[in-house]
Protein backbone atom coordinates (compact mmCIF):
# COMPACT_ATOMS: atom_id res chain seq x y z
CA UNK A 1 0.00 0.00 0.00
CA UNK A 2 0.97 3.51 -0.67
CA UNK A 3 0.20 6.62 1.32
CA UNK A 4 -1.88 9.02 -0.78
CA UNK A 5 0.83 12.19 -0.95
CA UNK A 6 3.04 10.37 0.91
CA UNK A 7 6.25 8.52 0.70
CA UNK A 8 5.77 4.24 0.43
CA UNK A 9 5.22 2.53 3.56
CA UNK A 10 5.00 -1.23 3.39
CA UNK A 11 5.72 -1.35 6.97
CA UNK A 12 2.08 0.60 7.49
CA UNK A 13 0.69 -1.80 5.43
CA UNK A 14 1.38 -4.91 7.07
CA UNK A 15 0.65 -3.51 10.32
CA UNK A 16 -2.73 -2.47 9.53
CA UNK A 17 -3.73 -5.66 8.00
CA UNK A 18 -2.43 -7.37 11.01
CA UNK A 19 -5.24 -5.20 13.18
CA UNK A 20 -7.34 -8.62 14.11
CA UNK A 21 -4.46 -9.16 16.46
CA UNK A 22 -4.14 -6.47 18.47
CA UNK A 23 -6.56 -5.16 21.22
CA UNK A 24 -5.80 -1.46 21.11
CA UNK A 25 -3.36 0.21 18.62
CA UNK A 26 -2.79 3.95 19.02
CA UNK A 27 -0.88 5.29 16.22
CA UNK A 28 1.45 8.73 16.63
CA UNK A 29 3.31 11.66 14.49
CA UNK A 30 3.66 15.05 13.55
CA UNK A 31 1.61 17.25 12.33
CA UNK A 32 1.29 16.05 8.27
CA UNK A 33 3.08 13.09 8.77
CA UNK A 34 -0.40 11.07 7.40
CA UNK A 35 -2.09 9.86 10.43
CA UNK A 36 -5.45 10.99 9.11
CA UNK A 37 -4.82 10.35 5.33
CA UNK A 38 -4.35 6.49 7.14
CA UNK A 39 -7.40 6.57 8.62
CA UNK A 40 -9.21 7.67 5.23
CA UNK A 41 -7.57 4.99 3.60
CA UNK A 42 -8.70 2.54 5.75
CA UNK A 43 -12.38 3.35 5.93
CA UNK A 44 -12.38 3.91 2.14
CA UNK A 45 -13.18 7.78 2.27
CA UNK A 46 -10.24 8.03 0.13
CA UNK A 47 -8.95 6.08 -2.64
CA UNK A 48 -5.61 4.43 -1.93
CA UNK A 49 -2.69 4.23 -4.80
CA UNK A 50 -2.52 0.53 -4.64
CA UNK A 51 -2.85 -2.26 -2.28
CA UNK A 52 -5.36 -3.79 0.40
CA UNK A 53 -6.96 -3.12 3.60
CA UNK A 54 -8.94 -6.14 5.11
CA UNK A 55 -10.31 -7.00 8.48
CA UNK A 56 -11.40 -10.75 9.03
CA UNK A 57 -10.61 -11.18 5.32
CA UNK A 58 -13.07 -8.48 4.29
CA UNK A 59 -12.74 -5.20 3.05
CA UNK A 60 -13.21 -2.30 5.07
CA UNK A 61 -17.01 -1.05 4.33
CA UNK A 62 -20.15 -0.46 5.64
CA UNK A 63 -21.95 -3.55 3.70
CA UNK A 64 -19.55 -5.84 5.44
CA UNK A 65 -17.55 -4.39 8.82
CA UNK A 66 -19.15 -2.75 10.94
CA UNK A 67 -17.06 -0.11 11.89
CA UNK A 68 -17.52 3.47 13.91
CA UNK A 69 -15.62 6.08 12.88
CA UNK A 70 -14.87 9.63 14.87
CA UNK A 71 -13.39 11.95 12.62
CA UNK A 72 -11.02 14.79 13.89
CA UNK A 73 -13.42 17.21 12.46
CA UNK A 74 -16.66 18.49 14.12
CA UNK A 75 -19.89 16.78 12.12
CA UNK A 76 -22.24 17.87 13.75
CA UNK A 77 -25.42 19.86 12.43
CA UNK A 78 -25.97 23.19 14.19
CA UNK A 79 -29.26 23.77 13.74
CA UNK A 80 -30.63 20.65 14.56
CA UNK A 81 -31.73 18.51 17.39
CA UNK A 82 -29.20 16.15 19.24
CA UNK A 83 -31.94 13.77 19.62
CA UNK A 84 -32.83 13.75 16.12
CA UNK A 85 -28.99 13.55 14.78
CA UNK A 86 -28.51 10.86 17.09
CA UNK A 87 -31.51 9.39 15.61
CA UNK A 88 -30.84 9.72 11.99
CA UNK A 89 -27.21 8.49 12.44
CA UNK A 90 -28.66 5.21 13.91
CA UNK A 91 -31.30 4.40 11.23
CA UNK A 92 -28.09 5.07 8.77
CA UNK A 93 -26.44 2.15 10.65
CA UNK A 94 -29.23 -0.54 10.26
CA UNK A 95 -30.97 0.23 13.61
CA UNK A 96 -34.31 0.48 14.81
CA UNK A 97 -36.22 3.49 16.27
CA UNK A 98 -36.56 1.44 19.63
CA UNK A 99 -32.71 0.32 19.11
CA UNK A 100 -31.63 3.16 18.61
CA UNK A 101 -33.55 4.89 21.15
CA UNK A 102 -32.34 3.15 23.99
CA UNK A 103 -28.87 3.43 22.92
CA UNK A 104 -29.17 6.91 23.06
CA UNK A 105 -30.68 7.32 26.37
CA UNK A 106 -27.72 5.21 27.26
CA UNK A 107 -25.06 6.89 26.10
CA UNK A 108 -26.01 10.23 26.71
CA UNK A 109 -26.11 8.65 30.40
CA UNK A 110 -23.35 7.73 30.58
CA UNK A 111 -21.58 10.76 28.67
CA UNK A 112 -23.21 13.20 30.85
CA UNK A 113 -24.91 14.57 28.48
CA UNK A 114 -28.80 13.82 28.90
CA UNK A 115 -29.54 17.53 29.37
CA UNK A 116 -28.59 18.59 25.97
CA UNK A 117 -30.25 15.77 24.31
CA UNK A 118 -33.64 18.17 23.36
CA UNK A 119 -31.01 20.82 22.75
CA UNK A 120 -29.95 22.32 19.02
CA UNK A 121 -26.30 21.41 18.63
CA UNK A 122 -25.13 25.09 18.29
CA UNK A 123 -26.06 24.98 22.46
CA UNK A 124 -22.92 22.81 23.25
CA UNK A 125 -19.60 23.60 24.10
CA UNK A 126 -16.68 22.28 21.75
CA UNK A 127 -16.34 19.01 24.43
CA UNK A 128 -20.28 18.20 24.41
CA UNK A 129 -20.32 18.61 20.93
CA UNK A 130 -17.22 16.07 20.84
CA UNK A 131 -19.01 13.87 22.87
CA UNK A 132 -22.35 13.50 21.26
CA UNK A 133 -20.36 13.09 18.06
CA UNK A 134 -18.51 10.00 19.53
CA UNK A 135 -21.82 8.41 20.44
CA UNK A 136 -22.40 8.62 16.82
CA UNK A 137 -19.18 6.17 16.46
CA UNK A 138 -20.67 3.93 19.08
CA UNK A 139 -24.10 3.86 18.71
CA UNK A 140 -25.17 1.26 16.60
CA UNK A 141 -22.30 -1.51 18.83
CA UNK A 142 -19.78 -1.47 15.77
CA UNK A 143 -17.07 -4.02 16.17
CA UNK A 144 -14.29 -2.24 14.82
CA UNK A 145 -13.82 1.69 16.24
CA UNK A 146 -11.81 4.18 15.16
CA UNK A 147 -11.11 7.25 16.84
CA UNK A 148 -9.30 10.21 15.01
CA UNK A 149 -7.83 12.70 17.89
CA UNK A 150 -10.76 11.52 19.88
CA UNK A 151 -9.64 13.77 22.92
CA UNK A 152 -9.71 16.97 21.39
CA UNK A 153 -11.66 19.91 23.17
CA UNK A 154 -12.14 18.33 25.91
CA UNK A 155 -11.42 19.37 29.65
CA UNK A 156 -9.55 16.95 32.01
CA UNK A 157 -13.11 15.22 33.67
CA UNK A 158 -14.50 14.77 30.12
CA UNK A 159 -11.49 13.04 29.22
CA UNK A 160 -11.39 10.67 32.15
CA UNK A 161 -14.94 9.82 31.10
CA UNK A 162 -14.18 9.09 27.84
CA UNK A 163 -11.07 7.31 28.45
CA UNK A 164 -12.75 5.14 30.59
CA UNK A 165 -15.50 4.28 28.06
CA UNK A 166 -12.67 3.66 25.70
CA UNK A 167 -11.36 1.03 28.34
CA UNK A 168 -14.58 -0.63 28.94
CA UNK A 169 -15.04 -0.54 24.99
CA UNK A 170 -11.88 -2.86 24.24
CA UNK A 171 -12.65 -4.90 27.63
CA UNK A 172 -15.65 -5.77 25.79
CA UNK A 173 -13.75 -7.33 22.76
CA UNK A 174 -13.78 -4.46 20.75
CA UNK A 175 -10.74 -3.34 18.46
CA UNK A 176 -9.96 0.32 18.99
CA UNK A 177 -7.40 2.19 16.12
CA UNK A 178 -7.02 5.66 17.81
CA UNK A 179 -4.73 8.56 16.75
CA UNK A 180 -4.08 11.04 18.96
CA UNK A 181 -1.49 13.39 20.29
CA UNK A 182 -2.64 12.98 24.23
CA UNK A 183 0.07 10.37 25.04
CA UNK A 184 -0.10 10.98 28.84
CA UNK A 185 -3.38 10.11 29.27
CA UNK A 186 -3.40 6.93 26.33
CA UNK A 187 -0.39 5.31 27.75
CA UNK A 188 -2.07 4.11 30.62
CA UNK A 189 -4.07 1.81 27.82
CA UNK A 190 -2.51 1.17 24.62
CA UNK A 191 -1.27 -1.91 24.11
CA UNK A 192 0.37 -1.38 20.70
CA UNK A 193 1.78 1.75 18.97
CA UNK A 194 2.96 3.09 15.51
CA UNK A 195 4.84 6.31 14.67
CA UNK A 196 4.82 8.09 11.51
CA UNK A 197 7.20 10.40 10.59
CA UNK A 198 6.55 12.12 7.11
CA UNK A 199 4.33 8.75 5.84
CA UNK A 200 6.99 6.48 7.16
CA UNK A 201 7.07 4.08 10.00
CA UNK A 202 9.76 4.36 12.45
CA UNK A 203 8.57 2.88 15.18
CA UNK A 204 6.02 -0.05 15.93
CA UNK A 205 4.79 -2.72 18.03
CA UNK A 206 4.02 -3.87 21.36
CA UNK A 207 4.52 -0.51 23.92
CA UNK A 208 5.69 -2.84 27.02
CA UNK A 209 7.92 -4.44 24.67
CA UNK A 210 9.27 -1.26 23.32
CA UNK A 211 9.92 0.11 26.35
CA UNK A 212 12.24 -2.72 27.98
CA UNK A 213 14.74 -2.08 25.38
CA UNK A 214 15.05 1.45 26.87
CA UNK A 215 17.56 2.06 29.90
CA UNK A 216 15.92 3.46 32.57
CA UNK A 217 16.79 7.60 32.10
CA UNK A 218 14.60 9.55 34.90
CA UNK A 219 14.39 9.24 38.71
CA UNK A 220 11.65 11.04 40.85
CA UNK A 221 12.59 11.55 44.57
CA UNK A 222 11.25 13.60 47.22
CA UNK A 223 12.98 14.37 50.51
CA UNK A 224 12.31 16.62 53.68
CA UNK A 225 14.77 19.29 52.37
CA UNK A 226 16.32 20.72 49.31
CA UNK A 227 19.39 18.20 47.35
CA UNK A 228 20.45 20.26 44.82
CA UNK A 229 24.00 20.12 46.09
CA UNK A 230 23.76 16.41 46.24
CA UNK A 231 22.42 16.12 42.52
CA UNK A 232 24.79 18.17 41.40
CA UNK A 233 27.52 16.16 43.32
CA UNK A 234 26.36 13.31 41.68
CA UNK A 235 26.37 15.06 37.75
CA UNK A 236 22.97 14.90 37.49
CA UNK A 237 20.65 17.34 35.38
CA UNK A 238 17.43 18.57 37.38
CA UNK A 239 14.65 18.42 34.97
CA UNK A 240 11.60 19.18 37.50
CA UNK A 241 12.06 20.81 41.05
CA UNK A 242 9.74 22.00 43.62
CA UNK A 243 8.88 21.83 46.98
CA UNK A 244 11.55 19.07 47.89
CA UNK A 245 10.05 17.03 45.07
CA UNK A 246 12.80 16.32 42.14
CA UNK A 247 12.78 14.89 38.51
CA UNK A 248 15.99 13.59 37.79
CA UNK A 249 18.08 12.56 34.39
CA UNK A 250 20.05 10.11 35.39
CA UNK A 251 22.24 7.91 32.61
CA UNK A 252 22.52 4.69 35.19
CA UNK A 253 20.58 3.23 38.04
CA UNK A 254 23.76 2.65 39.86
CA UNK A 255 24.33 6.11 39.74
CA UNK A 256 20.74 7.06 41.24
CA UNK A 257 21.31 4.23 44.00
CA UNK A 258 24.88 6.02 45.09
CA UNK A 259 22.96 9.28 45.54
CA UNK A 260 19.94 6.96 47.63
CA UNK A 261 23.08 5.87 49.74
CA UNK A 262 24.38 9.20 50.11
CA UNK A 263 21.19 11.16 51.25
CA UNK A 264 20.51 7.70 53.49
CA UNK A 265 23.73 8.32 54.58
CA UNK A 266 23.44 12.34 55.80
CA UNK A 267 19.84 11.63 57.91
CA UNK A 268 17.91 13.37 54.68
CA UNK A 269 14.21 11.29 54.78
CA UNK A 270 13.59 10.03 51.35
CA UNK A 271 9.93 10.05 50.52
CA UNK A 272 10.16 8.45 47.11
CA UNK A 273 12.36 6.78 45.64
CA UNK A 274 11.63 5.78 41.30
CA UNK A 275 14.02 4.80 38.41
CA UNK A 276 11.43 5.25 35.53
CA UNK A 277 12.04 4.45 32.05
CA UNK A 278 11.35 6.84 29.51
CA UNK A 279 7.99 7.83 28.68
CA UNK A 280 5.92 7.60 25.58
CA UNK A 281 6.61 11.40 24.90
CA UNK A 282 10.29 10.47 25.22
CA UNK A 283 10.19 8.20 22.71
CA UNK A 284 8.10 10.10 20.49
CA UNK A 285 10.32 13.05 20.31
CA UNK A 286 13.52 10.74 19.97
CA UNK A 287 11.79 9.22 16.98
CA UNK A 288 10.56 12.23 15.36
CA UNK A 289 12.09 15.19 16.91
CA UNK A 290 14.36 16.10 14.71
Amino acid sequence: MYLRHSPTNKQLTTFLLKLINLVFLVYFGTNGAGKTTTIRMLLGIIKKDTGNITWNGKRVERKSVNFGYLPEERGVYPKTKIYDQLMYFAKLKGMSKSEADKAINKWAKVLKVEEYIPMPAEKLSKGNQQKIQFMTAIIHNPELIVLDEPFSGLDPVNTEILKNIIIDLVKEGKYIIMSSHQMASIEEFCTDILILNKGKTVLQGNLKEIKETYKANRLELSTNKNIDEYIKEFNMGIEFSKNNEYSIKIDSEEKAHQLLHKLVSDDIEVDKFEIKKPTLNDIFIEKVGE
